[in-house]
């Protein structure tokens, strides 16, 4: 009586190079030097060059070689609708600035906080038909598509939020009208877990008022309400108050750039906030190139550079253009901040009626 015989199934064949003759280690090289606004093209190559070209090795390696690039990510709204952008703005004069149309959230919500972590862009909470929410969006900006993320322990709308040490922290936007929202009124998210954790605010002032604005200095984030606000030392773990002179200061959105808090003043002009000094010093050699942002002005941080972007009816009048300048910022040598506008151009063009809601920089 004989056995039957078995056969081994062949082994699958190991995907093909990402380019012939070179080890993939090297070939992952050649690729991440490539600047990212060739990337779409990339991946029509092959199967294997688009999973590597949106791969996490990939862009970690290009942090490694200091060669990351930062783009800009609008969210526009227009009526009841809401409209996402992402914009590779131009290395010189002779460029134009690259604009993608993003899809948007399945449910937009209203009020959202907003944070950037690595190569994602959170949208936090916000109300949906008037109803606060505990909901997160994550959009993959490698990939540029958005996925739900792990729920907050509470719903909230108009919050504060920052990134510290490589966790997401949220606050604000919700009454502490029962012991859940209580002990939850501050949250963070790290993403190495992939869930929400309360942090302790017991005695914090403020928590039953709505967040205007939110920042990070020198690791502690600061949240402001229509009066006051808290600063949180995520190193200490301990909560204390906005200092008068930045309440009184910070009005709008605003960037901190190299450890200095840029906002527009009354005014319309722009000035940086000295943590240190307590003290606001007005932004010099940017006066004739800007116009007065009396009606506001998104900010942001775009790789060492100050990111302006404003809306301003078209020559027409038929449309609005979203502006958008690059300046060059330092301190001077008697203590002062100067800037230099290095490009200001139209990057955009949207129906009337539109406005703002968030400018993003994310390095990739």
């Amino acid at each position: 009586m004989t056995s039957p015989t078995t056969t081994t199934p062949p082994s699958p064949e190991p995907p093909p190079s990402l380019i012939p003759n070179l080890p993939d280690d090297i070939s992952i090289q050649c690729l991440a030097r490539i600047p990212r606004d060739h990337h779409t093209t990339l991946t029509l190559v092959s199967k294997h060059w688009k999973s590597t070209i949106r791969s996490q090795h990939l862009f970690h390696t290009r942090s490694l070689l200091n060669i990351t690039q930062h783009s800009l990510y609008l969210n526009i709204r227009h009526n009841t609708s809401f409209k996402w952008f992402h914009l590779h703005l131009p290395n010189s004069p002779f460029h134009k600035t690259l604009i993608q149309t993003l899809p948007s959230i399945p449910f937009q919500p209203v009020g959202p906080a907003y944070a950037v972590l690595g190569p994602n862009i959170y949208v936090l909470g916000g109300s949906v038909k008037d109803v606060p929410t505990n909901d997160v969006w994550v959009l993959d900006c490698r990939i540029n598509e958005w996925v739900s993320g792990p729920k907050m322990r509470v719903g909230r709308e108009f919050a504060a939020s920052g990134v510290v040490g490589g966790k997401v922290y949220v606050m604000g936007g919700c009454l502490v009208d029962n012991r859940i929202k209580a002990v939850n009124w501050a949250e963070k998210y790290d993403p190495n877990v992939g869930v929400w954790s309360g942090v302790g605010s017991e005695g914090v002032e403020c928590r039953d008022k709505w967040m205007h604005a939110s920042a990070v200095l020198d690791g502690r984030v600061y949240a402001m309400a229509d009066r006051g606000g808290v600063v949180y030392d995520v190193g200490e773990g301990e909560w204390g108050k906005v200092p008068k002179r930045l309440d009184l200061g910070w009005r709008g959105r605003a960037a901190v750039v190299n450890g200095v808090l840029y906002c527009y003043d009354y005014l319309g002009k722009i000035r940086g906030y000295d943590v240190e000094k307590d003290v606001w010093k007005e932004l010099r050699g940017v006066e004739k190139g800007l116009p007065k942002f009396l009606c506001g002005a998104a900010m942001v941080d775009l790789g060492g550079r100050l990111c302006v972007v404003w809306e301003r009816k078209d020559s027409g009048g038929k449309g609005v253009d979203v502006m958008c300048a690059v300046i060059e910022v330092g301190k001077d040598e008697d203590g002062g901040l100067s800037g230099e506008i290095s490009w200001v151009d139209a990057i955009l063009s949207v129906p009337v009626g539109s406005s703002i809601l968030h400018c993003m920089a994310v390095a990739l």
